[in-house]
């Protein structure tokens, strides 16, 4: 008895364990690293993974609600406008914001998945990039938040009273945008430079509030306060009667504070997260 050694050439299809889902006939590579917006949307979600940041961003929307009410119970008929809901519904935001965007990184540490993450995604610069994208995503969706809230009030103005005016300008809508990102992006800086949640929350408070302090006290700091003072140089981005509608100081002024508060932490967080040991 013999046997035939000669290989023999497959023909037809392959089996099914063998064949790839894909219309190409190449089985996706599972080592594949995943792309920059999957990370920003695995972020998104961890947003509200935690009881922390699930209530925090119930307290956002209320916070916009809440603001409107009062408007309405409150404010003189004339004022009861659209702009003015609008614009008033971005300070509680504002001041949440910067509190989500250091639970965004902080809760990393504080939960003890930073090593998972970072074995997951060993590019660390990635997964901060990633961080950043799902920060300015949350802030636009607080802008448009305040929409839905600021025109219900309208509706509700105009129903109840002599409110009800719908006039606005697409700059305010720009200038909410702008205020909302400098705003979270404040505490996604904050939160990698200290990496550590109540110190990171406490000092964004207390920081910005004391050189504003500072800088209304102290004569000699008038001019240095006009620059880099973010509640002086964001006012307008929000501020009636036309916000968001800045001349080139007013972007001047604000493109400095924001590399004094915001990029200039943000590139240390960076590259301590970058060289920190994980353990």
């Amino acid at each position: 008895m013999t046997t035939d050694a000669t290989p023999r050439t497959r023909t037809g299809s392959p089996p099914a364990a063998d064949r790839a889902p894909g219309m190409d006939g190449h089985r996706p590579d599972p080592y594949a690293r995943p792309t920059l917006l999957r990370l920003t949307l695995v972020e998104l979600r961890k947003l509200a993974d935690t009881r922390a940041g699930y209530w925090l961003l119930i307290t956002i929307a209320l916070a916009s609600a809440v603001i409107v009410a009062v408007m309405l119970f409150t404010a003189p008929d004339p004022d009861q406008r659209f702009e003015n809901f609008f614009a008033l519904a971005q300070i509680p935001m504002g001041i949440l914001l910067p509190i989500l965007g250091i639970l965004l990184v902080t809760s990393e540490f504080s939960q003890r998945t930073l090593l998972t993450t970072f074995a997951l995604v060993p590019q660390r610069h990635r997964v901060v990039l990633a961080k950043v994208g799902a920060g300015v995503v949350a802030a636009l969706l607080s802008v448009l938040t305040s929409l839905a809230t600021a025109a219900l009030g309208t509706v509700l103005a105009g129903l109840t009273g002599d409110g009800g005016a719908w006039s606005t300008d697409a700059s305010a809508l720009v200038g909410a945008a702008v205020f909302q990102v400098v705003n979270v992006a404040l505490g996604i800086a904050f939160g990698l430079l200290f990496q550590n949640t109540p110190l990171a929350i406490v000092l964004s408070l207390v920081l910005p509030i004391a050189w504003s302090t500072l800088g209304a006290m102290i004569e000699r700091l008038h001019r240095a306060a006009e620059w880099l003072d973010t509640g002086l140089t964001t006012a307008a981005l929000v501020e009636p009667p036309n916000p968001g509608d800045l001349d080139g100081g007013q972007w001047a002024r604000l493109g400095v504070s924001v590399t004094v508060w915001v990029v200039l932490p943000l590139v240390a967080g960076l590259v301590r997260t970058v060289r920190r040991e994980v353990s």
